[in-house]
């Protein structure tokens, strides 16, 4: 739940360099699953 609410947050950025911004802040325990909703939602790139 929580995952998705960090994509969401991301992908509703305005810039990609936001959007990776807001990704580094993604706390650790978190982050494969948020870029794993990323990745399904088309924004592979940002996690890059």
């Amino acid at each position: 739940m929580m995952a998705m609410l960090w994509a969401q947050e991301i992908m509703s950025c305005e810039t990609t360099e936001e959007a990776k911004a807001m990704y580094a802040r993604c706390p650790r325990l978190l982050k494969e699953k948020v870029k794993a909703i990323l990745i399904k939602s088309g924004f592979e790139e940002i996690t890059q």
